[in-house]
């Protein structure tokens, strides 16, 4: 099979996983609490990553356990799966799923934001165009559509899904800065983040040993939202031949993600969620054409 088949399988078969996740969320959240939910996939992700790892015979536990590294996969963790996972779990319980899951989709401009104020990159009139637009698109979202009165639905839980976004975006960043294999980042964080996840619930008295449909939902998020898709992801983009174009299958996940929110959650889809998440893409399209054109410049 050539590559570029092989790179569509894999990047497609991401999405598919990523557009279900929001679904699962709240299915999973009507039997156990969002820190219950962390804890869980937090484990099974770990042990998902560690799997695909030792197939790809990449695992090594002297390297995760180094003075060095243990530093900087206990502040990887921290902010991701725990404190990521935690704000954005939390407002998948405040929120409907078609709310939350756009809301979460702003990661991208976080990311340009971050990337300007700390390596050093340059924010063009184009990159603060899509900023505004997709911020546009939050407060669309926000609002169900009454931009004028600003009649927030949800603000603690529209903050919290945004919010989220920011904590990813620094998460990215560190994950840039620090030096290593990629695959052992996340092992590390993962595994760091389950302890923090134990401690979190141990202090709350949160700890159950859930059902076994809630059980079920949180190996699937642990699997598919936090472990092996983003290796699908990743070998996707490395077989590649044309990374832009691959990139774009990304772009889809938020909207076919509508399509399981309204037939399996029964969410009566609204034109404010449809018109938000369109603004935020455009305004992610905007700011990585900017990027595209700059690259091709060089």
């Amino acid at each position: 099979m050539e590559n570029s088949k092989k790179s569509a399988i894999f990047a497609i078969s991401a999405v598919l996983f990523w557009s279900t996740v929001a679904t699962v969320f709240k299915l999973t959240l009507e039997g156990i609490t969002f820190a219950q939910m962390l804890f869980y996939s937090s484990i099974f992700s770990f042990f998902s990553i560690v799997i695909v790892m030792y197939f790809e015979k990449k695992l090594n536990f002297k390297k995760l356990l180094t003075p060095g590294s243990i530093k900087q996969f206990a502040l990887l963790g921290l902010l991701n799966p725990f404190l990521y996972y935690l704000v954005l779990f939390k407002a998948y319980s405040l929120l409907p799923a078609q709310e939350a899951q756009p809301l979460n989709y702003t990661w991208p401009i976080a990311i340009s934001i971050f990337s300007v104020m700390f390596l050093k990159e340059k924010a063009s009139i184009v990159t603060v165009l899509g900023h505004i637009t997709a911020f546009f698109g939050v407060v669309v979202i926000a609002t169900r559509g009454d931009i004028l009165a600003l009649g927030f639905h949800n603000l603690f839980g529209v903050i919290l899904a945004a919010g989220s976004s920011i904590i990813w975006a620094g998460f990215w960043i560190l994950k840039m800065v620090f030096k290593g294999d990629d695959s052992l980042k996340l092992l590390g964080s993962f595994f760091f983040g389950a302890v923090y996840s134990a401690i979190y619930i141990a202090f709350t008295g949160d700890f159950i040993f859930p059902e076994l449909q809630y059980l079920a939902g949180s190996a699937y998020i642990g699997f598919f939202e936090m472990g092996i898709t983003f290796f699908l992801w990743s070998k996707g983009m490395k077989l590649s031949t044309n990374k832009a174009k691959t990139s774009t299958f990304a772009y889809l996940s938020p909207f076919i993600s509508f399509i399981f929110i309204a037939l399996i959650l029964g969410e009566t889809i609204m034109i404010s969620s449809v018109a938000g998440l369109l603004l935020i893409v455009t305004g992610i399209l905007i700011q990585n054409s900017h990027r595209l054109r700059k690259r091709k410049a060089i």
